[in-house]
């Protein structure tokens, strides 16, 4: 399995020169106004800063990194804890989100990685280090594009090599297939 880097995810600085609010803007589609806010930055690149639940702390930060107008870094507080913890990342400049990076325990570190392989805007591989060792060990994979996982594959010990993988071949949410593999070793319990 592929290492990561142990990027983290941090508010931003304002070093702006020009920030303007805006009102009547319900940016997650709950029904009440948010507010947001709109940097711009000397070099001519823009922060949208999104407060969702009027804390007085964003929720949600888009970056224009190159000034072209498109949000090339949307970074979100998903658990609500006052901290941006998942960065979604436009890396080719195509005006569509490619990567994602997460810090799901909160000790800031990246512990979740995802991929848009495809290029239709939608991630469809999910790396996961579940034990902390700054190495992927789990994928969850949509292989045939219909927003669902069918495809987990899971390294274990470490050691680069699938231990197991668990497939959904008629797309219903069960795995009818399931692969031990690296030694042929069989560690769980299936039943």
């Amino acid at each position: 399995m592929s290492e990561y880097d142990d990027t983290t995810v941090d508010e931003p600085t304002d070093t702006g020169s020009d920030s303007e609010g805006f009102d009547n803007v319900d940016i997650n589609g709950d029904g009440v106004n948010d507010d947001v806010q709109v940097v711009t930055y000397s070099d001519g690149s823009q922060a949208v800063l999104v407060d969702t639940d009027h804390d007085g702390t964003a929720d949600m930060v888009g970056f224009d990194t190159d000034g072209d107008g498109q949000v090339d870094r949307l970074d979100v507080d998903t658990n609500n804890d006052g901290k941006l913890d998942t960065a979604y990342l436009d890396t080719d400049g195509d005006g569509n989100i490619d990567t994602m990076h997460a810090d799901t325990t909160g000790d800031g570190k990246v512990d979740t990685v995802g991929v848009d392989t495809d290029k239709d805007g939608d991630i469809d591989v999910v790396g996961q280090d579940n034990n902390a060792d700054g190495k992927v060990d789990t994928y969850h994979a949509d292989t045939n594009n219909d927003g669902k996982v069918d495809t987990t594959v899971v390294d274990r010990d470490g050691d680069g090599k699938a231990d197991v993988i668990m497939v959904d071949k008629d797309g219903d949410g069960v795995q009818e297939s399931v692969t031990y593999g690296d030694g042929g070793r069989n560690p769980y319990t299936t039943g």
